[in-house]
């Protein structure tokens, strides 16, 4: 049996023409690269610098470089726990000074004069871990409450 030359082929929707494109599909995630030992010691180093501006870029970082890097994993989190021991030394300091000023009538306001100290004890221990770390040792807070395991 002879087929009919203009007869169209019931799958050929478009006759002359490309078939339908797809849309595009999302691309599935790709997991990071894995830091090289000079990224791992800055990122590292930074966590502890980050402390300076409080808790969030250790934060940041460890979240971030956690499973990237062995080195920042285990420095960002000693900067990050530091970093909340601080934390609570000034809501503590600055309870304990509202309640002492309330009931001396300002006298105990005072105390709250502490967390200048807390603040610059912060800032030469996140400079000596900067400094460590930097160098590719590890620090290890003196003061520090080590909540994140």
């Amino acid at each position: 049996m002879m087929s009919d030359p203009n007869a169209q082929d019931p799958d050929d929707t478009n006759p002359g023409q490309r078939p339908p494109q797809q849309p595009p599909q999302p691309a599935a995630p790709v997991a990071a690269a894995p830091l090289t030992e000079t990224e791992d010691r800055q990122w590292a180093s930074f966590a502890h610098l980050g402390g300076i501006l409080g808790f969030l870029p250790s934060l940041i970082i460890w979240i971030v470089f956690k499973d990237r890097g062995p080195f920042t994993a285990v420095e960002a989190k000693e900067a990050l726990n530091f970093q909340i021991t601080l934390l609570i030394g000034y809501v503590a300091i600055n309870i304990i000074g509202i309640f002492l000023a309330v009931v001396t009538l300002g006298i105990g306001g005072v105390f709250t004069l502490l967390t200048s100290v807390l603040w610059i004890g912060g800032l030469v221990f996140s400079i000596l871990g900067f400094t460590q770390a930097k160098d590719g040792h590890h620090y290890r807070y003196p003061y520090a409450l080590r909540l994140i395991k």
